[in-house]
């Protein structure tokens, strides 16, 4: 039996910008591909879900993925199938002057292992992440101000919009108005 930590990565960076501005741009799900090692492509296809197109080498993939939670300058959790990356979270905390960002998520071995010619496939991987990671740091610091934002709350895959979450209602992906 393999241990959980032995197919997990944890990665953090700390970065010169605000909290606020930090989390906006990494919700900004569409500019991926300009600091994402491999990436190639994200799609918003609801409030919770993404479709993902990347690169590792020759071989291009696709796969879905659903933010399980997102608490506004917090952390984003997603779960995905049909990736090597099985699940993941990143969290945001104010430190003395900017913004740590705390990159965790764990993997399937077997998945991974495809993707990676040579070497250790979760060596690789790290190197992939720490990259993105500085990446993101240089783009937003460069920058000094966010292109977008996703501010919406998810809990358990569900959108909670401001208003929703003042009077307890909850939105349901893709509806324009909280249910009754």
């Amino acid at each position: 039996m393999t241990h959980a930590l032995e197919n997990a990565i944890e990665k953090s960076i700390d970065i010169y910008a605000p909290l606020h501005t930090v989390y906006d741009q990494w919700t900004h799900f569409e500019d991926y591909p300009r600091f994402m090692e491999g990436v190639l492509e994200v799609k918003r296809l609801d409030e919770t879900r993404l479709q993902w197109r990347t690169a590792v080498g020759d071989k291009v993939r696709e796969w879905d993925s659903t933010i399980t939670e997102q608490t506004p300058d917090t952390r984003i959790a997603w779960k995905s199938s049909n990736s090597a990356v099985e699940d993941g979270m990143v969290s945001f905390t104010t430190i003395y002057e900017g913004t740590r960002v705390t990159l965790q998520m764990t993997f399937d071995p077997e998945r991974l292992s495809e993707t990676v010619v040579d070497g250790d496939p979760k060596a690789a991987l790290a190197r992939r992440v720490e990259v993105s990671l500085l990446r993101f740091k240089e783009l937003i610091e460069a920058r000094g101000t966010e292109s977008g934002s996703g501010r919406g709350e998810i809990q358990g895959a569900q959108v909670i919009n401001e208003r929703a979450a003042d009077q307890g209602d909850i939105i349901d992906p893709g509806q324009a108005q909280p249910r009754a």
